[in-house]
């Protein structure tokens, strides 16, 4: 089981650090090794600085960005605390729909955070590295950068509600067409998809992104802050009680038989067959 109650960071264990310079809160996933893979730790630490940003006056913008040749390529199977037990199956699915409703609520936290959010994507945005982007607001790729929702092919259901927020940006048959097949995409098709609000080149992502939450940054705070929950307040309607289902949806799968085989499959680099159960 993992930790929820601490607000410390042990040494040796950031996933994300927080800066805090010109109006800026610089979020940097910081985890290169691992492609900045992601843990219910990780989960944990978004909400912590989520918390410490939200009140601060300092700062303006929020600018997510990470080290290294990709994004986040997904889920660190490494990570410590990643399979949550139970007595009984019917106790463990409990218990992930209870991780899972944990999460969904530390996701929110920096989804809804008074600041606007600009993301800085490369490489490898997979998974849960998809799904973290597009809790952001403003969307901006290097040309490098690779999208995916690979859940369905290890036997999980997507978890945090990136499939919804496809959706809402670019249509149910695109959130169901990449979530169901797993397909990996380009920027240059994210791009036509409305998921993006700018591609550029590699070496130019960092100072195009920093340009973006700049301008955001220079403008009226209560203004800018206002507009964003406006427009969050008519997009996003639904979406909680959506998340609700995603819960209980994902709970099952994390718990079934088949993503045991997905992840195996996965490891052996060989077919998986998925029984459903």
């Amino acid at each position: 089981m993992f930790d929820t109650t601490s607000t410390e960071v042990a040494p040796g264990e950031e996933r994300i650090r927080l800066d805090v310079e010109d109006g800026l809160a610089v979020v940097t996933l910081c985890r290169p090794r691992t492609l900045n893979g992601w843990s219910w730790e990780s989960t944990r630490q978004l909400g912590l600085v989520a918390d410490r940003i939200r009140f601060d006056d300092a700062v303006r913008a929020v600018l997510l960005r990470a080290e290294g040749r990709s994004f986040c390529a997904g889920i660190d199977v490494t990570a410590p605390g990643g399979d949550i037990t139970g007595r009984s199956g019917a106790e463990r699915i409990r218990n992930y729909q209870e991780g899972l409703r944990w999460a969904h609520e530390r996701f929110r936290a920096f989804a809804r955070l008074p600041q606007p959010v600009v993301a800085a994507v490369q490489g490898y945005c997979l998974g849960f590295g998809f799904e973290l982007a597009l809790l952001a607001d403003i969307r901006i790729a290097a040309q490098d950068a690779v999208f995916a929702l690979p859940e369905a092919q290890l036997g999980v259901a997507v978890d945090a509600g990136g499939d919804l927020r496809i959706a809402r940006d670019a249509g149910a048959g695109w959130a169901k067409f990449l979530a169901l097949t797993g397909r990996r995409i380009d920027a240059s098709v994210a791009d036509r998809l409305g998921l993006l609000q700018l591609v550029t080149e590699e070496d130019e992502l960092e100072h195009q992104a920093r340009v973006v939450a700049s301008q955001v940054a220079a403008n009226a705070p209560l203004a800018v802050q206002g507009i964003k929950r406006d427009i969050d307040a008519f997009v996003d309607a639904g979406l909680d009680e959506a998340l609700r289902h995603t819960a209980a949806t994902a709970a099952v799968t994390l718990a079934s038989d088949d993503i045991r085989e997905g992840y195996a499959a996965k490891a052996a680099r060989r077919s998986a067959t998925f029984e459903g159960r």
